[in-house]
């Protein structure tokens, strides 16, 4: 079955590069049908769209994020990387990936997410 799974270190100090990993497990990340995004969860709030990668290395992210992060993917290793700059406390926030897909709609899969903390 689909599986995803998020790694990546857990306390990243503020100015520092957050950089995650998600591999992905059964299936591959180059059917068209498919996206693959970063989502975050802040404490008390809800979830926030981060970025999303197609099939085809094309990306997309939220706007008051786009100056400092980038999404990357390995079809080989069906993995896909987020890196943000400059990170700030405010940054802090369970981070999850998951796969969108067309014929639904909506989010299918997810990870069980990372918690990252940004902290000196």
């Amino acid at each position: 079955q689909v599986q995803l799974q998020e790694s990546g270190p857990g306390l990243v100090k503020p100015s520092q590069t957050l950089s995650l990993t998600c591999t992905v497990s059964g299936t591959s990340i180059n059917a068209q049908r498919h996206l693959w995004s970063w989502i975050r969860q802040s404490p008390g709030k809800g979830l926030e769209w981060v970025g999303t990668i197609d099939y085809a290395g094309g990306t997309y992210y939220r706007s008051s994020l786009k100056s400092r992060t980038s999404i990357s993917r390995d079809a080989d290793k069906a993995q896909f990387t987020l890196q943000m700059s400059s990170v700030a406390p405010e940054d802090t926030a369970r981070y999850y990936c998951a796969r969108w897909s067309a014929d639904t709609a909506a989010y299918e899969y997810w990870g069980r997410g990372t918690q990252v903390t940004v902290s000196s």
